[in-house]
């Protein structure tokens, strides 16, 4: 599966001065507070969120990685001056944030320098690639880092669609409880389809001398759905047992997180 990355490389810098009236609507949980989350920052969430809102979004949700990721690019900003997405021998976007720990499938940047969290918001809605990253439906989760420099504020918003963290067994799991719900009894020997995963083509050989009639290897960030030939395969009644493995990604750029797995149908 191929993975989305886009980040908009529209640099604003914001200088008609907006007051923001009000604080955020929502607050930082206990965890969250825990670490100092600045105010503009929030700020500039809460302004996301209403913006969502009104376009039919859903609510982003703070993601402390991300914002690790956005105050260390932030910080370069302000010591650059002129804004950018990235500097001479700053890592890309995707990989400063696997860095600081997040896992995603898709994410996202906006930039800017500007007088206050409103006036950013403001601006960011106003160019078209800004305000498609912030009402990107896709994206489900936001870090934002905010420096004060030169006399105004610089903002970075990072935006991720967020992947659960599985171990092999544990993606195994959920993807046995799929197959197990369309009618076929699941096989505790994952062996053979560990193995079948590692490979491009092909059957394992069996020691036991039970071989697939049917095997299917893919790989994907979401484990809440099966691909569709194997659904199907599964609904056709033909086939009994399965074993599912799970093996590490397969082409795969280090900074997405992806789980490859294989299920052998009996």
């Amino acid at each position: 599966m191929g993975f989305r990355r886009r980040c908009c490389f529209f640099c604003l810098a914001l200088i008609a001065p907006v007051v923001l009236a009000q604080e955020p609507r929502f607050r930082p949980s206990r965890m969250e507070s825990s670490h100092a989350i600045q105010v503009e920052a929030w700020q500039i969430v809460a302004l996301a969120n209403q913006a969502r809102a009104e376009a039919g979004a859903g609510p982003l949700k703070w993601d402390a990685a991300l914002a690790t990721a956005a105050r260390e690019h932030c910080l370069q900003m302000a010591a650059e001056g002129p804004i950018s997405h990235r500097y001479e021998g700053e890592p890309g976007l995707a990989k400063r944030a696997a860095q600081a720990g997040a896992h995603f499938s898709l994410v996202e940047e906006n930039v800017a320098f500007g007088p206050d969290p409103a006036a950013i918001q403001e601006g960011w809605m106003r160019s078209p690639g800004h305000r498609e990253n912030l009402l990107n439906p896709q994206v489900d989760r936001v870090g934002v880092a905010v420096v004060a420099s030169r006399g105004a504020i610089y903002a970075v918003a990072d935006y991720e669609r967020a992947v659960p963290v599985f171990s092999s067994a544990q993606a195994e799991s959920k993807v046995a409880a799929l197959v197990e719900a369309r009618g076929a009894s699941i096989l505790h020997d994952t062996a053979a389809a560990r193995a079948a995963c590692a490979m491009n083509h092909g059957f394992p050989r069996s020691s036991a001398g039970l071989q697939p009639q049917f095997i299917m290897r893919w790989q994907d960030a979401d484990l809440n759905r099966l691909p569709r030939q194997l659904a199907e395969k599964l609904s056709s009644g033909e086939f009994r047992q399965a074993a599912v493995g799970c093996c590490p990604a397969q082409n795969q750029e280090e900074a997405f997180t992806a789980y490859r797995l294989a299920v052998l149908l009996y």
